[in-house]
């Protein structure tokens, strides 16, 4: 089976006498990351004469991470058009969508945006346009789960530099073509910009069955409360379908029980994502359960500086739980209810 790189010279094949602007690869590759840029040394191998545009931030990154030489590079400005004769590309940056050189390319005549990563989802089909919108709506949300929700802000002010274009056609590096962007566009704003909603995200991990059945209990009662959960046992949890759940959560609470003095590892490593994902939650506890002591509150507080939440009293217990621990998660599952009530979260 021949390689991508392969594929993309066997394409390219008979524009050798246009290869000045047939190479030209700013719409296409429009930031650093060697998804989009890798096969940029061998297309310039091949035509030697084309040009590499890119912003300026771009030109230095490429020219560390592959060594292309800098005479081969044509910078744009934000803004800037190039004419291809009946045509011409506007360039627009949209730093930090997902990385800081990042810009989108807009062909108004076709009313195209070729947009990078924004837009994007992780789905290979040999479909270009788009047929099933449930399935990328689902691929789209783990996208922007996994990558782009740490950027919120700073994408909520390049959606702003897009809303007076007209679109007819959104062209993404990762995924399908959309033929009815609008749909697409609205489930990114509402990702980007929507309040947090009534629902409760909680990862868990248990080892002699505390931990569960507190967290079952837990679980019981947040819905007996109209608290909506959704329940991950991180022994079995794809973590891209955990990264979707933060998209929409107002509150976490993480399960865990005490394994040497601290929390157990898999519970490390969901606080870890959660810092590194920035999500809009509101609120963090923990729930779990310890043999004779430990620090596994400690260890997890100091695991979050990203998140601006409030921390609502963990409920930990020494072996078993018992009716004091049970009404202690009972306590939790109403005060939790009364903040989303509060907030007014939906």
């Amino acid at each position: 089976m021949r390689s991508l790189r392969e594929t993309l010279i066997i394409g390219n094949k008979g524009i050798a006498a246009y290869a000045d602007h047939a190479a030209i690869l700013g719409h296409e590759k429009d930031d650093a990351e060697q998804d989009h840029s890798g096969s940029i040394p061998m297309v310039l191998e091949k035509y030697p004469d084309a040009k590499v545009v890119c912003t300026t931030k771009a030109k230095g990154m490429l020219m560390d991470l592959l060594q292309i030489p800098e005479e081969s590079f044509q910078i744009v400005e934000d803004g800037e058009k190039l004419s291809l004769g009946d045509k011409a590309l506007e360039f627009i940056y949209t730093p930090w969508v997902h990385w800081p050189e990042t810009m989108v390319t807009y062909l108004a005549e076709d009313r195209i945006l070729f947009s990078c990563d924004f837009f994007g989802s992780h789905i290979a089909t040999s479909d270009m346009y788009v047929t099933d919108k449930c399935r990328v709506h689902e691929a789209g949300k783990r996208y922007f789960a996994e990558i782009m929700m740490p950027f919120r802000n700073v994408i909520e002010k390049n959606f702003e530099k897009l809303k007076d274009r007209d679109i007819d056609l959104i062209a993404p590096s990762h995924g399908q073509i959309y033929d009815d962007p609008k749909w697409i566009m609205d489930a990114w704003r509402g990702w980007v910009v929507d309040p947090p909603q009534n629902l409760v995200v909680l990862p868990y991990v248990s080892m002699h069955e505390s931990t569960a059945r507190m967290v079952d209990h837990l679980v019981t009662k947040l819905v007996d409360n109209d608290v909506r959960v959704e329940l991950y046992d991180l022994t079995v949890t794809d973590i891209g379908k955990l990264a979707i759940s933060l998209v929409d959560a107002a509150t976490v609470v993480v399960g865990t029980p005490t394994v040497l003095a601290g929390p157990h590892p898999l519970a490390v490593y969901a606080t870890f994502l959660a810092n590194a994902l920035r999500p809009r939650i509101q609120y963090l506890s923990i729930v779990g359960s310890y043999g004779w002591g430990g620090k596994t509150v400690e260890t997890l507080s100091a695991m979050i500086p990203n998140l601006k939440v409030e921390v609502i009293d963990p409920v930990l217990c020494k072996g078993l739980p018992t009716s004091d621990v049970f009404e202690s998660l009972d306590k939790m599952a109403l005060t939790i209810a009364a903040k989303h009530k509060e907030q007014g979260f939906a």
